[in-house]
């Protein structure tokens, strides 16, 4: 017998051999029909995997991200599977899940191309083959037989993968039908659960992710067990198009690229700066009280800073190329991190464990080289300014602190009305312990301190091996948007080997030299990214405090631009952003322009208004309607932006 622990604590025993799907039985049919995979002691594993030893056991259903994982990975060798028979002669490179789906990158042979006008066979193929319910069958094979069974089939990518990246006796395949890709799994039992299937769309992609490789097909798809899932993610899909923030950044006038500048280099227009600032005020603002020193640091440093720090060995290749000077062996680099700046700033001078915790913040611009096919919008660019802090400590004031951190991204997130979220704590592959800096000892302490703050403020925080820093753990939080799309923003972590690299000290009561702990923490992330994920939650429609244009003034016709003017010259005095929307054009079109621009209020001012020193208000949205004095209207502005920054408080 075996004893299998479940999340809850309780105990069963079962004879050596069962399986998750029987465990999953042995609780209730229904549950065995919904579960896809399982976790074995924390591994996401099949559910007809024999478990032969006592064992902790998690058991995911679609719902669960694990579970997503294990059926859109089945469904993209569903893909490969249909491709297979669909063009004949086809290689096939990598195929993952992702978090909205999966993908499969294939290198088309004879002329052969895949276009949208495609995607309906394709997922017909796909249709076809699951309702057949082929097992997926994993087979551990040697190196030498694996180079030689993809080989044969003239699989020359795969071959590749197999001679330069795996090790004999770490290698498996899993096969459905006719269909045998090389695969670590996990996997579902059969496809027959793959039931609604959807391509949503095709791209370019190189070879390994190397420009001067082949460039391969990639073709993106979804699956859900049910086809109301799907539908229900299509409409979702409509909705988030509509809430582009590329789109509604053009239509706003908030911020735009340019082909001269660089790819990836955002330029924040006159209204996306406004709403930039003010961001910065409000953490400003909800910081205060937390005794932080604002800093600003240079935009380059030299390239010995970050051979120090750690920065050029783990992400050398993916930044900037150093800046030679005409100087002989002087390099700089655009500034990838600002950690290292402010470990030189903690330096400069002695430190008591009386200055300690000494809190350093900075809205510092920093640059990473990401790939052209890579850059999205203000998600992912080439330059972007973290609302970063570094916060030293004593060993023994790390729980406290890092609490305080969790307060502040909590309350980061209240005020922009992120209220479903999920926090991850990342913690280093105890397998794979090259890719981190540092002592065993230093991680263990600095893993359980989070653990234990994020205990302590009662968040029920999932555990990821493997997504530590190369320097420290962390704690980030995923918000869920309106329409139900998670994002990672918040970031919290725990580093106590920078100090060490830097040689930092603080003077301890008994006069010994210590080391301080550094904690990293950035409540938006980055300003770019925060402001994309708040353009697609709220569809640009800002609250008031923060919308750059709170007022657009709209003149019957050009007769009342005096008045018009008087209005704006009013409300400049009483701190309300307005602007006149002065176009000879009518009414209707200025009013439908002014809502693409998500201009909260709107004010139509003629013969009337100008002759009773009124305002005729209509709200966003075509909401509410109604005449007023123009004073009373800007009270009621100022109210409601009082009212707004009051729950701030």
């Amino acid at each position: 017998m075996v004893k299998i622990t479940f999340p809850d604590g309780s105990v069963r025993e079962y004879e050596q051999g069962v399986t998750g799907y029987q465990i999953a039985e042995s609780i209730s049919p229904a549950l065995a029909r919904d579960v896809v995979s399982c976790g074995v002691n924390g591994v996401t594993t099949e559910l007809n995997r024999p478990i032969n030893e006592d064992a902790t056991i998690a058991l995911y259903k679609f719902g669960d991200d694990e579970g997503k994982h294990t059926f859109w990975h089945t469904s993209a060798h569903l893909l490969a599977e249909a491709l297979q028979e669909l063009y004949p002669g086809i290689q096939f490179g990598f195929g993952p899940a992702i978090e909205n789906g999966f993908f499969y990158d294939v290198m088309l042979a004879n002329g052969q191309s895949i276009s949208e006008n495609d995607f309906p066979k394709i997922e017909e193929k796909m249709r076809e083959l699951a309702k057949k319910d082929e097992p997926v069958v994993r087979r551990n094979v040697t190196k030498a037989d694996a180079v030689k069974e993809f080989t044969a089939d003239g699989q020359e990518y795969k071959v590749e993968h197999i001679v330069e990246d795996l090790e004999d006796g770490t290698i498996s395949t899993y096969t459905q039908g006719r269909f045998t890709d090389l695969c670590r799994g996990p996997h579902l039992v059969s496809t027959g659960a793959i039931k609604a299937i959807k391509i949503t769309s095709v791209a370019g992609a190189f070879w390994r992710g190397d420009a001067k490789r082949d460039q391969l097909t990639r073709i993106y798809g979804i699956t859900f067990p049910k086809k109301k899932m799907l539908d229900e993610y299509l409409v979702m899909l409509e909705e988030a198009k509509k809430r582009d923030h590329r789109k509604i950044g053009k239509e706003m006038e908030l911020f735009m690229f340019s082909e001269r500048v660089g790819k990836g280099l955002p330029i924040w227009l006159p209204k996306g700066t406004q709403v930039r600032l003010r961001l910065q005020e409000i953490l400003r603002k909800i910081q205060r009280p937390y005794g932080y020193q604002e800093v600003i640091t240079p935009g380059i440093g030299g390239k010995s800073l970050y051979i120090t720090s750690g920065h050029y060995a783990h992400y050398g290749k993916d930044s900037f190329q150093p800046i030679h000077t005409p100087e002989e062996d002087e390099e700089y680099m655009l500034k990838p991190m600002n950690c290292p700046h402010h470990c030189e700033i903690y330096s400069h001078k002695p430190r008591s464990y009386k200055d300690l915790p000494m809190r350093i913040s900075e809205f510092g611009t920093v640059f990473r080289y990401e790939k052209s096919g890579e850059l999205h919008g203000l998600t992912r660019v080439r330059t972007f300014t973290q609302d970063d802090a570094h916060i030293f400590v004593r060993p023994e004031q790390v729980k406290a602190e890092f609490e305080d951190v969790i307060d502040i991204i909590l309350k980061v997130f209240r005020t922009f009305g992120f209220e479903d979220y999920e926090a991850q704590i990342s913690l280093r592959d105890p397998k794979d312990k090259e890719k981190y800096i540092g002592d065993d000892d230093v991680w263990e302490e600095s893993e359980n301190a989070i653990k234990e703050a994020c205990a302590e403020k009662g968040i029920n925080a999932r555990i990821e091996i493997g997504e530590a820093a190369f320097y420290g753990p962390k704690l980030d939080f995923m918000i869920k948007d309106a329409i139900g799309r998670r994002w990672q923003l918040g970031t919290i972590q725990v580093d106590y080997n920078l100090p060490q690299r830097f040689k930092l000290e603080y003077t301890a009561e008994d006069n010994s030299k210590r080391t301080p702990v550094m904690i990293h923490r950035a409540p938006f992330g980055s300003l770019e990214r925060f402001t994309a994920v708040l353009i697609e939650h709220t569809a640009g429609h800002f609250p008031l405090w923060l919308t750059p244009d709170q007022v657009a003034i709209l003149p019957i016709s050009e007769k009342f631009n005096d008045y018009a003017r008087q209005v704006k010259t009013y409300f400049d005095e009483q701190d309300i952003r307005s602007y006149i929307d002065d176009r000879n054009e009518k009414i209707g079109r200025k009013i439908r322009d002014n809502e693409l621009r998500r201009t909260p209020y709107m004010l139509i001012v003629g013969e009337k208004e100008a002759a009773e020193n009124s305002v005729s208000m209509r709200k966003q949205g075509g909401g509410e309607q109604a005449s007023m004095p123009m004073e009373e209207f800007a009270k009621r502005i100022l109210a409601e932006v009082a009212e707004q920054l009051g729950k701030l408080d």
